[in-house]
């Protein structure tokens, strides 16, 4: 049923690199470290508003839990993990405290939505940031890649969303419609065609696309 989540784990983007379908073309991947996730949390209508799981992913040392979340972890007979995200289902009764949910959840041929936190780039001006045309470079002008007029003359103001210069990147981006090339669960990776969000080993979100 398209808007509706049936299946997700969280992973480690490890990289780029391409493989060779069956015709000969060279198909442009990213490798993801999907899971094993396990389960921490079912959340239900009656007592929740909505229906979800919550599920913990990636080794964390005891050092860097706390103490109330050991005492969450513990309810679910789970390690310390560094990651604990959502992800809404249709039937939590689907799931068992304590689960591991491994990559092979996806095969070949899934089309997946993928959601990360982009690459942060640091304060940028509005042609880097926005696209904008740069000013001519010669012939005495001296306007070049500044951001041009804010205000507009009645209001004398400058209205709120102007496009400006400003930090750029670091936000969360779903890119959707990608397709699962090949999954290989004894080495917990996932190949995904095309690029996702985020640097080298940043995390990611895969989910069954909602608008398929």
């Amino acid at each position: 049923m398209a808007g509706r989540v049936k299946k997700g784990i969280m992973g480690i983007k490890i990289g780029m690199t391409q493989i060779f379908s069956e015709e000969g073309k060279a198909v442009p991947v990213t490798i993801v470290e999907a899971g094993p996730c396990t389960v921490l949390q079912k959340k239900k209508v009656e007592t929740d508003g909505y229906n979800a799981i919550q599920v913990g992913f990636y080794p964390a040392k005891e050092k860097q839990v706390n103490r109330p979340l050991k005492g969450h972890l513990k309810k679910a007979h789970s390690k310390p993990l560094r990651y604990i995200k959502e992800f809404r289902v249709d039937n939590v009764d689907d799931y068992e405290l304590g689960q591991e949910i491994d990559v092979d959840i996806f095969e070949s041929g899934d089309v997946v939505d993928v959601v990360g936190t982009s690459k942060g780039k640091g304060f940028a001006g509005a042609v880097k940031r926005h696209n904008f045309a740069r000013g001519a470079m010669g012939h005495g002008s001296k306007y070049h890649r500044r951001p041009g007029a804010l205000a507009a003359k009645g209001p004398a103001r400058v209205f709120k969303g102007r496009k400006l210069p400003g930090r750029m990147g670091g936000k969360r981006v779903t890119v959707q419609g990608l397709e699962v090339v090949k999954v290989y669960p004894g080495k917990n990776l996932i190949l995904i065609k095309g690029s996702i969000p985020g640097p080298r080993r940043g995390l990611v979100m895969i989910k069954n696309s909602v608008k398929v």
